[in-house]
């Protein structure tokens, strides 16, 4: 992993994978890890905004664990925890695979323009084919917006401008800065603390982490 200006780690897990909790050291850390400066050009909030635990996934959409954790562990933490208004989840574009997770990445931000970020985040999901192997194209993304009902004309046009290329390589540069490395990668934090989880873990991390919170 990169070198970041955290202080030292303290393992606060024996799970698998990666489990730490982080704290800001110095002034410019403070600010590099606000609240707003952590979601900021992310997705639309799900769950109570007021909440003072958020999960801050960076996802790339053709991910294989980023599918799976869609597929399993999200459902539930939604369902016990999001639902509830005890968390609230914000996703963050992490592009790894290349030009196609950068183009499903921009046509989510389309989707948004029409208010409908996440139910063209979820149609992405849904029709996961793979790493590189090709399933997304503008036929596919096309086909996906229709799916939701998006205009098309409006959502091909925001494509063709790359109207969002900017904010998801700001995404990207920034989650590099603070260490991000791979996908699905999470911070789960509070005003207090931040634990980042690497990987589709077991669902028993994520409910170790919000009780550590």
């Amino acid at each position: 992993m990169k070198k970041i200006l955290f202080a030292i780690p303290v393992v606060i897990g024996i799970l698998a994978g990666m489990f730490l909790a982080f704290y800001p050291q110095t002034d410019n850390d403070s600010k590099l890890f606000t609240e707003s400066k952590l979601i900021q050009n992310g997705s639309p909030i799900i769950g109570n905004p007021l909440a003072s635990i958020t999960i801050l996934e960076w996802g790339d959409y053709q991910c294989t664990y980023c599918y799976k954790f869609h597929q399993s562990t999200l459902n539930t933490i939604k369902q016990d925890f999001i639902e509830t208004g005890k968390v609230k989840l914000v996703f963050k574009d992490f592009p790894l695979n290349g030009a196609d997770s950068v183009l499903a990445a921009e046509a989510s931000h389309c989707a948004q323009d029409q208010g409908k970020y996440w139910q063209y985040h979820d149609e992405l999901y849904k029709n996961w084919a793979g790493e590189r192997t090709g399933w997304v194209t503008r036929e596919s993304l096309e086909k996906f917006a229709t799916t939701v009902n998006l205009d098309l004309d409006k959502f091909n046009k925001c494509l063709d401008d790359h109207k969002y290329l900017e904010s998801i390589n700001q995404m990207y540069e920034f989650g590099k800065e603070i260490g991000i490395d791979a996908t699905p990668s999470f911070l789960v934090f509070n005003n207090e603390k931040i634990i980042k989880i690497t990987g589709n873990q077991p669902l028993e991390v994520f409910l170790k982490s919000i009780d550590e919170l």
